[in-house]
């Protein structure tokens, strides 16, 4: 099930870009944006505000990719992509190529297709890309919500 929603920011000052316009698409994006809002730390962010132009390896066109959050802090600019873990390491191959697998590898592809041009766009910037998952989540103490 996929959740989506418009976030409200407590510290709209902290905000890069459009506070009235943030759309969480899953519970932990919303989690990520509320530590975002409420952590000293980060000093601004925003979601879905930079747009990243990429070559999908799928059909070789050129597409946009929009990183999920994009944070501040005294020890650097992030951006960041939270995914599941799962959606970050290529699919098993089964014994027979379902339809199923088929998507998989296609997702995985674009996924990585943005991951690189993301890498670097970041390091032309001196910025960090980091993808997220529900292990790092948690390690930040971060609560999941299913």
């Amino acid at each position: 099930m996929t959740y989506k929603g418009r976030y409200r920011v407590k510290n709209p000052h902290k905000y890069k870009g459009d506070p009235t316009k943030i759309i969480f698409r899953s519970l932990w994006e919303r989690q990520v944006f509320r530590f975002c809002d409420n952590t000293r730390d980060i000093l601004k962010w925003s979601s879905e505000e930079i747009v990243i132009p990429y070559r999908c390896k799928t059909d070789n066109r050129i597409h946009r990719y929009f990183p999920d959050v994009y944070i501040e802090t005294p020890k650097g600019t992030f951006l960041i992509e939270i995914k599941p873990d799962k959606e970050t390491k290529p699919p098993k191959e089964p014994q027979r190529k379902t339809k199923r697998y088929i998507n998989e590898v296609m997702t995985y592809v674009k996924n990585t297709s943005k991951w690189e041009m993301a890498e670097s766009y970041c390091a032309d910037r001196g910025w960090k890309f980091e993808i997220w998952t529900e292990k790092t989540l948690k390690k930040m103490g971060i609560k999941l919500l299913t």
